[in-house]
């Protein structure tokens, strides 16, 4: 569920709506963190993609979020993290059903986990 967590917040800072997620949308971009984002899209990319990518990430002009989302979603990265992101949510809940425990004492867990990967802030 973490990881599912940190792969909706990677995912919220590059492709949130700024007025619900409470902050400008390309922050991490432009500290230049390896997010789940770049680190895919570093693994998935062409030999010269990659330069092109990694030089991109370098500049401090002032259009880099644009160019880093358009990046982004012609690698298909934005499809890829809400896949991966409910990949970890399946992974989570099966790991609560399979717990011995009443299921409704689950159902508050499973609540806060659906919100969690559902959140928009």
């Amino acid at each position: 569920l973490g990881l599912g967590f940190q792969v909706q917040d990677d995912y919220l800072d590059a492709f949130g709506d700024p007025q619900k997620f409470g902050k400008q949308t390309g922050g991490d971009i432009k500290a230049n963190k390896k997010t789940f984002l770049v680190i895919h899209t570093l693994e998935s990319c062409t030999a010269a993609e990659k330069k092109e990518f990694t030089e991109l990430m370098q500049q401090d002009a002032d259009d880099k979020v644009q160019n880093v989302l358009s990046f982004f979603r012609s690698c298909g990265v934005d499809q890829w993290a809400r896949e991966l992101k409910q990949e970890f949510m399946n992974k989570a809940i099966q790991h609560l059903e399979d717990a011995a425990v009443l299921s409704k004492r689950k159902e508050p867990l499973k609540q806060l986990a659906q919100f969690l990967m559902e959140r928009e802030s």
